[in-house]
């Protein structure tokens, strides 16, 4: 383990320095009466002694996340942090997964029928609750037990405590789609050790509980089998401080170590290869890797690559190194303008033909457009960094009463 402890960052992603300013707690406010009926099954609420949990509910759907859902997790949150009858807050996934992201099906449908209003307020509620979670004034416990893919990541991790399991996967597999990483992704992943952010978003491989816990992307591992013994612990403390929460974790924690085939151990060479200032630098560096190892991982690594969109590739790599030298909400304001330019077809349809390629025909057959990275120019790739026009409104965070940290 001593290894890996050299490669975690001396800060963490983490929001969790509390806001020197406190708002006055209302008493308990109607959190659920402007809900539908369809939100409040999809996001079911548990109330407990002095915590409320909210649970993703579309096991079906791997709980992706819809535009009702996620106004709901706002609409809920903000009445909780507003109520001093609640100490903490808990988030947490139904059946075999936490959240698998958002429901890109959905929005594929919805935009082909000229609903890009409703697809411009989901990335703009959901880029608000992010942000809100990620300066939440009271302690938030997510449990990442299954799934956990895309926003899924956003909604849960800039909160206080990150609990994974034996269960748990992670992954950004955006670039497969025609899109990036967003919800705050290009934040989250340009704080892993080295280069392993730039790995992720452009290969979509996954990492399980412990490799997180490692990258410091959980803070507390449990077993499977004991999670109910550790809500039923939650459940029953009468607390707003984050110590006696993060005790009773620990309690039902477990201390593990990345096995030996575990990515963690291959960081030198993943540092040596996407460390590169260019996605084709990048290929080159894992080609010569490859001819020189004859590492099957490299040749896998090649062809997740070499699947994704071209367009995809060079605009994930930017993000996320600027991400690197910014805070939450700054990622979050070019985030959303990624992703409006990513859904739009002005430049280029990758979205739609990723999605109808992978998630909706199923042909895994996807025509990229620009179809290879020499064809991808500096100014289409500028094009989706640029300010919005003047008819599309920039995503606007209360920065000056919800101060974001590095």
């Amino acid at each position: 383990m001593q290894r890996f402890k050299t490669l975690l960052p001396q800060t963490t992603f983490s929001l969790r320095t509390l806001c020197s300013h406190r708002r006055a707690f209302s008493a308990q406010p109607n959190y659920a009466e402007h809900d539908d009926d369809d939100s409040q099954q999809q996001i079911l609420v548990e109330g407990r002694a002095k915590s409320r949990a909210a649970i993703l509910n579309r096991p079906s759907s791997l709980n992706s996340i819809t535009s009702s859902m996620v106004a709901r997790l706002k609409r809920l949150y903000d009445s909780w942090e507003e109520n001093s009858d609640i100490g903490f807050v808990l988030m947490k996934g139904s059946g075999r997964a936490f959240c698998s992201g958002a429901d890109v099906v959905r929005l594929y449908h919805s935009l082909n029928e000229g609903n890009t209003d409703e697809v411009e307020q989901f990335f703009k509620t959901l880029y608000s609750f992010v942000y809100l979670q990620g300066t939440y004034l009271k302690p938030h416990v997510a449990i990442l037990n299954g799934i956990t893919m895309g926003c899924g990541s956003g909604i849960s991790l800039p909160g206080m405590f990150r609990v994974v399991t034996d269960k748990t996967i992670f992954s950004h597999p955006e670039a497969q789609i025609g899109f990036h990483p967003d919800a705050g992704a290009s934040y989250i992943l340009s704080r892993l050790p080295g280069y392993l952010g730039e790995y992720l978003a452009l290969t979509g491989d996954k990492l399980n509980g412990v490799e997180m816990i490692a990258c410091r992307l959980a803070t507390h591992y449990a077993l499977n089998a004991r999670l109910a013994l550790l809500e039923e612990r939650l459940g029953k403390l009468i607390t707003d401080e984050p110590s006696v929460v993060e005790a009773s974790l620990a309690q039902y924690g477990d201390l593990v170590y990345p096995d030996r085939s575990s990515i963690l151990h291959r960081m030198d060479t993943i540092d040596r290869c996407f460390s590169h200032e260019t996605v084709e630098e990048i290929i080159e560096a894992l080609e010569k890797e490859a001819a020189e190892s004859y590492d099957e991982w490299c040749s896998t690594t090649l062809r997740r690559i070499r699947e994704a969109s071209p367009l995809s590739l060079k605009v994930i790599l930017r993000s996320i190194r600027e991400g690197r030298f910014e805070t939450l909400d700054k990622c979050l304001v070019r985030e959303y303008r990624m992703s409006l330019r990513g859904i739009y077809k002005h430049v280029s349809s990758d979205f739609f033909e990723g999605v109808r390629a992978r998630m909706v025909d199923k042909d895994f057959a996807p025509k990229w457009d620009p179809p290879s990275l020499k064809e991808v120019s500096e100014d289409i790739v500028e094009h989706y960094f640029s300010p919005l026009s003047e008819v599309q409104s920039e995503l606007v965070l209360p920065t000056a009463l919800r101060e974001p940290y590095m």
